[in-house]
């Protein structure tokens, strides 16, 4: 279901004759790009023989593609979804947007742009710079909600498409349906495959002799969304009467987090800051995972591993693990809000370190089972 409003509205290129050409774009988070990948992958299956190009900022390209592998060409398993890889770096544009240099990049980044002369585009974001990004690649048709994360990022909308679903998985289906033009069916999500992380990670692995373990991801996106490193630490101590061990993983800005975390533990758990697609493959042998409303979560979730998610402030029945054996956790009391507060949410904190065990014990019970 689409509405024009009162933009200038271009007829859909015909699929049978243009459809070797499409354009997605979402910057990122982490999170969000994986909350993209199962649409993207639907359209893939529904044009299997399309050039599909992807616009994302540089740091999380490993999502799309393995280190090392060209970003256009023939897909394989180390690039399995798209066709072409163009890189943007808008964070550090704007920190230099005087510098003659800054604009030699973005000139070269829209002539990358549009040189496949894409007829479609997808704005699965929602904001004012990935909206501008579409407009930039002269796509005919440029597809995004009818409202948008940023009500100016409907401006650049030919086709505005009203969002089916509650999850924001089936909200990107929905905008992908309506490219299509047709009923879509939801994919397994295709990660990128490098040997080089799965080494990485199988020596990491040995060498601090980890074998059965649950990956854990104490860090948050902002603080509200925090729950306790201490209390962290303080599961990893009840899982390891079960005979388990836990690697804590941690991102940039994380490290007083995970150090908090550490010490909880007793010094019970391991920690690593690794590349993301280093991440990946951690996560792939992890038997369980354990965290918050953040990007390695989402990433467990499309791998299928067992997750129990600790909700606060944001709602799981939008943003939580998706179509993935999990335990969601989240207090009655707890309002949905967005509200990047430093504070943990006060229904957060009525989480127990006893509510996570218990949940981490049912799910790790399953798989005996």
């Amino acid at each position: 279901m689409t509405s024009s409003g009162e933009s200038p509205v271009h007829p859909v290129p015909d699929q049978d004759q243009e459809r070797a050409r499409l354009l997605v774009v979402r910057l990122g988070s982490m999170g969000d790009v994986i909350h993209t990948l199962p649409a993207v992958a639907a359209l893939r299956a529904a044009w299997p023989e399309a050039t599909i190009g992807w616009v994302i900022e540089e740091r999380w390209v490993e999502l799309l593609c393995a280190s090392g592998t060209p970003r256009f060409g023939p897909r394989s398993p180390q690039r399995p979804l798209v066709d072409k890889l163009h890189l943007v770096d808008t964070k550090r544009w704007r920190r230099a947007l005087t510098a003659s240099q800054t604009w030699e990049q973005i000139a070269a980044a829209v002539r990358e742009l549009r040189a496949p002369r894409y007829p479609l585009a997808v704005d699965f974001q929602g904001a004012a710079r990935s909206s501008l990004i579409a407009r930039l690649s002269r796509a005919a048709a440029i597809f995004g909600f009818a409202q948008p994360r940023e009500n100016i990022a409907a401006m650049f909308y030919t086709r505005k498409v009203i969002a089916r679903g509650k999850h924001i998985v089936e909200q990107n289906l929905s905008l992908a349906e309506a490219v299509a033009q047709r009923k879509l069916n939801l994919p397994p999500v295709p990660l990128p495959q490098d040997e080089a992380a799965e080494q990485a990670a199988l020596e990491w692995l040995e060498r601090h002799a980890v074998k059965e373990f649950v990956l854990m991801n104490p860090g948050a996106g902002w603080g509200a969304k925090q729950w306790p490193p201490e209390r962290f630490g303080e599961v990893v101590k009840q899982l390891a009467k079960d005979g388990l061990q836990t690697v804590f993983n941690f991102g940039p800005g994380e490290e007083a987090t995970v150090k908090a975390a550490q010490a909880a533990s007793g010094g019970a758990a391991q920690t690593i800051s690794s590349s993301i697609a280093q991440l990946i493959a951690l996560t792939r042998r992890a038997r369980l995972f354990v965290g918050g409303d953040t990007g390695p979560l989402h990433l467990a979730a499309a791998l299928q591993v067992p997750v129990v998610a600790i909700f606060g402030p944001t709602d799981p029945a939008r943003n939580g693990p998706f179509a993935s054996q999990s335990i969601v956790l989240r207090s009655q009391s707890s309002v949905t809000s967005h509200a990047r507060k430093r504070t943990a949410e006060e229904g957060l904190l009525k989480i127990t370190v006893q509510d996570v065990t218990a949940a981490a014990r049912k799910l790790l019970g399953a798989q005996r089972g």
